[in-house]
C-alpha cells in the first residue's frame, strides 16, 4: 500500500507567531529585508539578491512589462510569463532592461516631414512625450531637433503642420557628447533645468538620452533593484520543451534570472533543461526550479543545479490541480519540510540554495509566516493581478470593479507546456479557471502597506533582518475557534456612508 503521513499537512492560516523580545532598535524604519535569489558558497554573496522578498507568478494575467518595471522599483523581481511566443517574450525583457539604463536609446523618432498628427499618434502609442527628431525618422541618425508637449498646442495648430515648423531646432539644444558620464549628464541636466539630454556623437547622430525623471526616479525609489548597468532587473520563465530555443533568445535580451515554470518540478525533464543550461552557459545564466513539496523534490532540484527551489502545488488561488489530480500539499507543511532540507543540504555541501513559497497566500501575514518557516521570498498571482500594472482588463462587475484572473491551467492561457508529461502538445484537462479579482488601485502603495505589516511583525519579534527573524520566531498552530477569535466577533460592525466596514 502507498505511504501514508501520520501528521496532516497543514495551511498558512493555521500558524500564529508568537511574539519575543524587542528592543528599543527594534523600529519598522530598521528592518531590512534584503533576501538572496539565487544559491551561493558559505562565505559568499549570493550573485543576485532583492530589496524584498517578493516576485510575481510566471503568468499571462500578472507578469507583463509593467509588472516588471513596477516591481523592480519597489525592490522585487517580476517573472515575465513564458507563455507566448519566444520572439514575445524576449521584446518585453528588452523592453523592461531599456525602460531605465541611465542612458536611454529612443524609440519615439519623427523625420521633420512628419506632422503633428504623427506626433500625436505616437505620443499615444509610446505614452512619451519627448521626441527625437532626426533626419530619417531612425535612431542612430543625425539629431535635428526635439519636440516636447511644450512645442506645439492641438488647439491652435493644424494636425497636417510639419513637424520641422515647430520642433526645437538642433542650435537651440543643450547637447553631450558620447564620453560623458551619467553623473556628468545629471549635472547638465540640473544647471541648465532640462527634462532631457540627448547624448551625440562627432557627427550629430543621437547616442541616448539622460532623463531627469530617472534620477527623481532613483531617489523616490530608494529600494530599487538594479543590475551593473542601472536597468531595472528581471526574471523569465521558461518551460522544459523549446528551452533550447527559449533561454539564447532571453539571455540575449538581457535577462537577469530564469525559472522553470512548472506544475510539478520532481521530474527528468527539469534535469534535462538545467543540464542543457549549465553545458552551454556553465553558472553564468541563472535558473530556479520546481515546483516541489517534499525534501526529496528539493534535494533532487538542488542537486541538478538549480539556483532556486520553488515550492507549492495546488495552493493558488485559481489552481485546482488538487481537485483535479489529488496531487498537492498544504503550503505550510510543504515550505517547512523543503526549508529544512535546504538548511541540511547547506551544512552537507556549503551551497544555500534559496526557497521560493508559491501559492497559499491569502492574508498579508501568510507572507510574514512563509519567511519565518524558511522562505527566502514568495511568489504571488492573485496578489499582484489586482493592480493597475497587471497586463489585464479592469471591469465593472456588479457595482465593483475587478480585473481578469486565470491560470495558466486554464483554457484561456492553454499553457500546456507547464503541465506537459512529455505526450502530446495539448491540455488535455484544466488545472486552473478563470475568474475575478477585487481591484486594487497601484502597486507602490499596496506593496508599501503590505511590507509594512511584515516589518511591523517582525519587530515583534526582536528581528531587524530576514535571517535573524527565522531564527527567532516561534510559530504555533492554532485551532479553528482560534481563528475565529483572531477576527471580529460578538460586535455589530458600523457601516461607512459608501458601504464598506470601518
Amino acid at each position: 500500500m502507498a505511504f501514508i503521513y501520520s501528521e496532516p499537512s497543514h495551511t498558512f492560516g493555521e500558524y500564529l507567531i508568537i511574539p519575543g523580545y524587542s528592543s528599543s532598535q527594534c523600529i519598522p524604519a530598521n528592518v531590512s529585508l534584503r533576501t538572496p535569489v539565487v544559491k551561493f558558497r558559505k562565505g559568499e554573496e549570493s550573485a543576485i539578491n532583492m530589496n524584498i522578498p517578493m516576485v510575481s507568478a510566471i503568468m499571462q494575467s500578472v507578469s507583463g512589462e509593467k509588472m516588471a518595471i513596477a516591481l523592480a522599483k519597489e525592490g522585487g523581481i517580476s517573472f515575465i510569463y513564458g507563455s507566448q511566443t519566444v520572439e514575445d517574450e524576449a521584446a518585453m525583457v528588452a523592453r523592461v532592461k531599456a525602460y531605465k539604463a541611465g542612458y536611454v536609446t529612443s524609440d519615439s523618432n519623427l523625420s521633420p516631414q512628419m506632422t503633428l498628427r504623427d506626433v500625436l499618434a505616437l505620443k499615444e502609442k509610446t505614452g512619451h512625450s519627448t521626441m527625437a527628431v532626426t533626419e530619417d525618422g531612425t535612431t542612430g541618425t543625425k539629431l535635428v531637433g526635439l519636440v516636447t508637449s511644450r512645442d506645439y498646442r492641438v488647439s491652435r495648430m493644424a494636425p497636417d503642420t510639419k513637424v520641422g515648423t515647430f520642433m526645437t531646432p538642433f542650435d537651440k539644444l543643450i547637447t553631450a557628447p558620447a564620453e560623458t558620464t551619467l553623473k556628468e549628464a545629471n549635472d547638465i541636466i540640473w544647471d541648465h533645468k532640462l527634462n532631457s539630454l540627448p547624448i551625440v556623437d562627432k557627427e550629430g547622430k543621437l547616442l541616448y538620452f539622460v532623463f531627469r525623471k530617472d534620477y527623481e526616479s532613483h531617489k523616490e525609489n530608494s529600494n530599487e533593484l538594479l543590475d551593473a548597468q542601472k536597468r531595472y532587473v528581471v526574471g523569465a520563465g521558461i518551460n522544459t520543451r523549446d528551452y533550447a530555443e527559449r533561454v539564447p533568445a532571453l539571455v540575449n535580451a538581457g535577462a537577469d534570472v530564469l525559472c522553470i515554470d512548472s506544475s510539478e518540478g520532481f521530474s527528468e525533464w527539469q534535469k534535462l533543461t538545467i543540464e542543457w543550461i549549465r553545458a552551454k552557459y556553465g553558472d553564468a545564466v541563472k535558473v530556479g526550479a520546481g515546483n516541489v513539496v517534499d525534501k526529496e523534490g528539493f534535494r533532487f532540484l538542488a542537486e541538478c543545479g538549480a539556483d532556486f527551489v520553488k515550492v507549492g502545488i495546488g495552493g493558488g488561488s485559481i489552481c485546482i490541480t488538487r481537485e483535479q489530480k489529488g496531487i498537492g500539499r498544504g503550503q505550510a507543511t510543504a515550505l517547512i519540510e523543503v526549508c529544512a532540507e535546504r538548511d541540511k543540504y547547506f551544512e552537507e555541501t556549503g551551497i544555500y540554495v534559496p526557497v521560493c513559497s508559491d501559492g497559499g497566500i491569502v492574508q498579508d501575514y501568510h507572507i510574514t509566516l512563509a519567511l519565518a518557516m524558511g522562505a527566502d521570498f514568495v511568489m504571488l498571482g492573485r496578489y499582484f493581478s489586482r493592480f493597475d500594472e497587471s497586463p489585464t482588463n479592469k471591469l465593472m462587475l456588479n457595482g465593483s470593479y475587478v480585473k481578469e484572473y486565470w491560470g495558466e491551467g486554464s483554457n484561456r492561457a492553454r499553457n500546456w507546456q507547464r503541465y506537459d508529461m512529455g505526450g502530446d502538445k495539448k491540455l488535455s484537462f484544466e488545472e486552473g479557471v478563470d475568474s475575478y479579482v477585487p481591484y486594487a488601485g497601484s502597486l507602490k502603495s499596496n506593496v508599501g502597506n503590505t511590507l509594512a505589516k511584515v516589518r511591523s511583525t517582525m519587530c515583534n519579534c526582536g528581528s531587524l533582518s530576514i535571517p535573524e527573524f527565522r531564527e527567532k520566531a516561534k510559530l504555533t498552530l492554532v485551532s479553528s475557534t482560534s481563528i475565529i477569535e483572531g477576527g471580529f466577533h460578538d460586535v455589530i460592525l458600523k457601516e461607512s456612508r459608501s458601504g464598506r466596514a470601518e
